[in-house]
């Protein structure tokens, strides 16, 4: 059975590949249970919150993974949005839905938008009050509410079809809002920085550390639909001003990226990508464009995998690194139980060490 490490040895090893240097395990981390969503029962109710985490922490007892202890503020993506004046609905599912201001019968909507007071709009407000809650609560590490790129936020305010063909039939309000949601966006960050006080990492993500050297990570799902050519103008454009506020940008989007990631690999800072690796249809593709060049966050839960339950996911991710190599190279997996999850490590310890 492998040592159980120590958070020091996790942190170590961490920063260590975000530094790009090889390490003698490649690090990896395990999520356990099913999805922990900004749901009913959470997004109002920090104290549940700290329970849920307390609880986890409990369970997770004896993995051997890089898991370090933290709080997820667990707010949803849709905050920035929302501030601007999207209706959101908490429910039992997911996180909150959002309801868009824009469509195309009032495109013209979005030059009169105001990007919001980070102090003293309502949205922002009730975000401020969920840190304070818990941070008076608990002494873990606090993540971060989760940051989406302008991309995103910019779908959620205006009618996410109507968005993605507004790229080509009205790009000057497309940019006229990512202008504004970009400003937003940055103002979002640096406040969240400034109020955590125990920061655990500069993502949301419920498992793995990003350092504070890495600038902010950003969820920009929207790239997946987009051809390269328009995620430069539309995607990397907006996310150079964020890295450039903060030192660095690691993105994150679901889907096949593949064709995109050249572009996004112009983004000036990146530091790493985030991608669920099942979803990726051609690794060779995103190896040869970014591998060993930045940091890559690949995942797999095992509920991606839904046309081969089956599948060993330890030798899954033995499989991703045998593709991209040792060097910048974080992989995330997960179990339904903790008791699988102890199973896990110990096959992912044997198949990812030197």
């Amino acid at each position: 059975m492998a040592a159980i490490l120590t958070d020091m040895e996790k942190k170590e090893t961490l920063e260590a590949v975000w530094r790009l240097e090889e390490t003698r395990e490649v690090p990896f981390v395990i999520e356990t249970g099913p999805f922990h969503g900004a749901t009913t029962a959470f997004f109002d109710d920090p104290a549940a919150e700290v329970t849920w985490s307390e609880e986890q922490n409990r369970n997770r007892e004896g993995v051997y993974d890089y898991g370090l202890p933290n709080i997820k503020p667990n707010q949803g993506i849709g905050i920035v949005a929302a501030a601007f004046g999207c209706k959101f609905t908490v429910n039992d599912e997911a996180d909150p839905w959002i309801t868009p201001l824009i469509k195309e019968e009032n495109v013209e909507d979005v030059y009169t938008l105001e990007i919001p007071d980070v102090e003293t709009n309502e949205i922002f407000r009730r975000v401020w009050k969920r840190i304070d809650a818990l941070q008076n609560l608990s002494s873990m590490p606090l993540r971060m509410v989760n940051v989406p790129s302008p991309l995103v936020t910019a779908s959620m305010i205006w009618d996410y079809t109507s968005f993605i063909e507004g790229i080509l039939t009205y790009p000057d309000e497309v940019h006229a809002l990512l202008d504004k949601v970009t400003q937003a966006t940055i103002l979002f960050i640096r406040e969240q920085f400034k109020r955590i006080t125990n920061l655990y990492s500069v993502g949301h993500e419920s498992i793995y550390f990003i350092p504070r050297s890495a600038g902010v990570r950003v969820s920009d799902d929207t790239a997946a639909l987009l051809s390269p050519d328009m995620y430069r103008e539309f995607g990397v454009k907006y996310n150079n001003m964020i890295s450039g506020e903060f030192g660095g940008i690691v993105v994150h989007s679901c889907g096949d990226i593949q064709h995109v990631v050249p572009a996004m690999m112009e983004i000036e800072g990146l530091k790493g990508l985030d991608f669920t690796a099942p979803q990726v249809m051609n690794w060779n593709a995103l190896r040869d464009a970014a591998a060993g060049k930045i940091t890559l966050c690949l995942r797999q839960r095992y509920w991606d995998h839904p046309q081969d339950a089956s599948v060993d996911l330890a030798d899954y991710a033995r499989k991703i690194m045998d593709t991209f190599g040792r060097k910048g190279l974080i992989i995330e997996t997960s179990a339904a139980t903790a008791e699988e999850a102890r199973v896990l490590g110990e096959k992912l310890h044997k198949l990812l060490s030197r």
